[in-house]
């Protein structure tokens, strides 16, 4: 397989990752992921693909996407390689702010083996969405002290959690659990077109530096293959120091993807 293959596979995976759970709406020119029950997540309502190049199929696709979108205070849109170059130029043009990540994939055997000692369970009872949910909080909290994210506003954290269990059962939650405490959280799914995904890794500060982030790393990325996958992908923020850790553990730098994200003002 073709590193030009093999990326086309993961950015459609990707894609489908964000719709899944989602109303997902194709136009000629783009496709369009919307959840009125999670009006505020931003990766539940954003346009995931764009195959817009001239002048007159750009203003379509934004147009469309003002329509779609028209009662959200932003717009949301996915840039990879594969995106017309004037399409991202005209964001830039429009005041969307690029947030760039770093896709990462894991095609041979992880540098790591699944460790039986951490306590590793789905996410499945409404106890365990209730602690998964507390967690993303202390999570949101985090980011927001490291200056990451501006503080949500009241029950976007819970928004945040029922989009992603919109995407269960075909995408697995799991929780690690040190003494009776819920402590770390990751995901995986076993993708499209053989290509999986791992995501959303967050433990608690106090429980860092024990092994429980690989454990989970470990049992998502073979859970993924045991459903299916064959190369796993995995996201990081460029900024962000996570990436140096998947590298360690097999995953490959393999391209720079973007958001782009414009807020709008209430009137």
């Amino acid at each position: 397989m073709s590193d030009a293959d093999l990326l086309r596979r993961v950015f459609d995976a990707r894609a489908a990752y964000n719709e899944l759970g989602n109303t997902v709406i194709e136009e000629p020119y783009a496709r369009f992921a919307r959840n009125d029950e999670t009006p505020n997540v931003h990766n539940a309502n954003l346009v995931t693909r764009v195959w817009a190049r001239t002048d007159d199929e750009v203003e379509r696709a934004l147009a469309r996407a003002d329509e779609i979108y028209a009662p959200l205070r932003h717009r949301k849109v996915m840039v990879d390689p594969t995106t017309p170059p004037a399409f991202e130029a005209r964001l830039v043009l429009e005041g969307y702010d690029p947030h760039p990540h770093v896709e990462l994939v894991l095609e041979g055997e992880l540098r790591a083996s699944p460790d039986a000692s951490v306590d590793i369970r789905l996410v499945e009872s409404g106890d365990d969405w209730r602690s998964l949910t507390a967690l993303w909080q202390q999570q949101h909290d985090e980011e927001v002290a490291k200056g990451q994210h501006d503080r949500w506003g009241p029950g976007v954290v819970e928004q945040m959690v029922m989009s992603k269990q919109f995407k269960a059962p075909a995408l697995s939650f799991w929780l690690a659990r040190v003494d009776g405490t819920d402590v770390a959280f990751f995901s995986s799914w076993p993708g499209l077109d053989d290509v999986g995904i791992v995501e959303d890794l967050f433990t608690r500060p106090e429980f860092r530096h024990r092994g429980i982030a690989t454990a989970l790393i470990a049992h998502s990325v073979a859970d993924a293959r045991e459903r299916g996958a064959g190369p796993v992908a995995i996201l990081a923020r460029a900024e962000d120091t996570p990436k140096l850790m998947y590298a360690a553990l097999g995953f490959r730098p393999s391209a720079i993807s973007r958001t782009y994200l414009k807020s709008l003002t209430t009137d």
